[in-house]
């Protein structure tokens, strides 16, 4: 088993349901073909350097995995012939330096992963302590205007 990269550009046109649909059917490609997807890392839209297939952008996702070198042929076949995607490359880290760049390529995407769900907890908390004094200060606002 190798340590494989993938970065797939998919058509713009598509809405957030039809692009995460599509990821999910390049995900199943490398899985039903024996890989272990250890990460992906969402880079959202973008604009590309020149325009492809007259799209000004696309969709990035760079998808990390673990699968037999025999087995890359039959996924970027599988990829070549998916119209949903604009491009792809497929990056293979072999020595043990280039392992050691994935593994730190793997853990930052998981972090980056994990980082907007505790940002997502954080604004919650911080919605109900905002909340919590401007309702006390409409009740005092509101108590003092009947007593004049």
């Amino acid at each position: 088993m190798r340590n494989y990269e993938n970065l797939v550009i998919v058509k713009p046109t598509f809405t957030a349901e039809e692009i995460q649909a599509s990821i999910k059917a390049i995900e199943e490609v490398i899985t039903s073909n024996g890989g272990e997807i250890a990460t992906t890392d969402a880079m959202g839209m973008r604009k590309l350097a020149y325009p492809i297939e007259k799209n000004e952008r696309g969709y990035f996702h760079v998808i990390y995995y673990t699968i037999a070198p025999s087995a890359i042929s039959e996924i970027e076949r599988r990829f070549r012939i998916n119209e949903d995607l604009l491009r792809f490359v497929t990056i293979k880290y072999d020595t043990n330096r280039e392992i050691t760049a994935w593994n730190q390529l793997v853990q930052k995407a998981q972090k980056k992963a994990a980082a907007p769900a505790q940002e997502v907890v954080k604004t919650e908390e911080t919605a109900v302590e905002a909340e919590a004094p401007v309702a006390t200060e409409e009740v005092a606002v509101e108590a003092e205007t009947p007593a004049e």
